[in-house]
């Protein structure tokens, strides 16, 4: 672990005060995690600063090399394009990160590499999925296929550049309709505010290319659901999620926060359960 200790307690910068930054913001505000708030930062310094001065920690908004430089571990929980810049500013100046837009990583995988040579971690949460560890194990023997089926309501499929490029009109939709069907990586480009789930799950399995994914929209939905099968030499494992989307996000399901605080929680602990 990279971290170094500010009296004890580990330094945390969150970039990015959307949906989960402020999420992350609030539980580690709460003192649970034995870890300190160090700063914030994000494109929009006037909303960060309102909602930093309702925290305890009352944390200062930073400049993204000044955030940095003040913390131990980085958590990025802005944007794919945004995350080009984060990563390898953090990982350069030898602080771990975390990485909530996971699909950013896919067509950078010298950031591991560069993680490695500056002794530093590069942490991904599961997100707003379930099975990881399944999948991890499986894959230390030979694993045959890996798919899974992300279901969401229009509303969180909306404004997706697949979405508008192909002209698809999702509130236009009268029954539950494929709209994507591909790889991984061909999902995270067309979608890399809406399927992250499907990056975690590559990373974790057999890779952005051989992991396969289909897309449904599906009208009056209410949760954003995934339903992942992997069949291997170990036999079949199937899991099946439905999430419940944020109050602020549609595209955002809430467990997609919880499970980085989770992560929080065993990187500042002595415990960690699971592969």
């Amino acid at each position: 672990m990279a971290f170094s200790e500010c009296g004890g307690i580990y330094r945390v910068g969150i970039v990015g005060m959307g949906t989960i930054g402020r999420a992350i913001a609030l539980a580690l505000d709460s003192g649970d995690i034995p870890v300190h708030l160090a700063a914030v930062h994000s494109r929009d310094a006037e909303k960060a600063e309102a909602f930093a001065a309702t925290l305890n920690a009352k944390p200062p908004v930073m400049a993204l090399n000044e955030l940095i430089a003040s913390s131990d571990l980085v958590i990025e929980a802005a944007t794919q394009a945004a995350l080009a810049t984060i990563a390898p500013a953090t990982l350069e100046a030898g602080k771990d990160l975390m990485v909530l837009s996971v699909g950013g990583l896919l067509d950078h995988p010298e950031w591991a590499d560069l993680a490695d040579r500056q002794h530093c971690k590069l942490y991904v949460p599961s997100g707003a999925i379930v099975g990881l560890d399944g999948v991890k194990g499986a894959c230390a023997g030979r694993i045959d296929s890996v798919t899974i089926t992300t279901r969401k309501p229009p509303e969180g499929l909306d404004g997706a550049p697949y979405v508008v490029e192909q002209g698809i009109d999702v509130y236009a939709l009268t029954e539950e309709t494929l709209i994507f069907e591909g790889s991984a990586r061909e999902a995270c480009k067309g979608f890399p505010a809406n399927v992250n789930v499907s990056a975690a799950l590559s990373l974790a399995g057999i890779g952005p290319d051989q992991t396969r994914i289909r897309i449904m929209a599906v009208p009056g939905g209410t949760r954003n659901m995934h339903d992942v099968e992997v069949i291997g030499e170990f036999g079949r494992m199937t899991s099946h999620i439905e999430n419940v989307p944020s109050d602020t996000n549609p595209r955002t399901g809430k467990l997609s926060y919880l499970s980085a605080i989770a992560m929080l929680r065993e990187i500042a602990g002595a415990v960690r359960y699971g592969n």
